[in-house]
């Protein structure tokens, strides 16, 4: 049973000081705290991402708020021969596509203090040239 749950601003501040690792992340320590309390939001860090996973989620949007740098989506458009993500088990995950690719997307750069709300069943990606740190809300 879900219950009410304090994030402290402690936490945030933990994890904006990590250094930018290359790649895409979920920054610690929100990220075991979502995990350990079923929390709908995590800080992902993209540094340095030249490619990106496209992706649809069929239930869920995602709410997005660019806390530093900035940060280039892609969104809208179709996927470009998309199949399932798999599951742990290696079953389809029937409420999530993927592709390596959108054909027809609208890009859009969010910068410091930006929002961004992308709904369920649209295609997005993320790409960043230097560090970016986003806050993603599932919704």
């Amino acid at each position: 049973m879900n219950k009410s749950f304090v994030v402290r601003a402690s936490d945030f501040t933990a994890a904006l000081a990590s250094v930018p690792v290359v790649g895409k992340r979920v920054l610690e320590p929100l990220k075991t705290l979502a995990t350990e309390n079923r929390l709908p939001f995590k800080i992902i860090e993209d540094h340095e991402v030249s490619v990106s996973e496209c992706e649809v989620h069929v239930l869920e949007g995602d709410l997005w708020s660019c806390l530093e740098g900035a940060v280039r989506f892609t969104v809208g458009g179709k996927l470009v021969e998309p199949k399932h993500r798999k599951n742990a088990d290696g079953s389809d995950n029937v409420n999530e596509l993927v592709a390596d690719a959108i054909e027809g997307g609208e890009v859009i750069i969010l910068e410091k203090g930006d929002w961004l709300w992308i709904p369920a069943g649209e295609p997005h990606l993320h790409t960043c040239e230097g560090t970016a740190r986003l806050l993603i809300v599932k919704i």
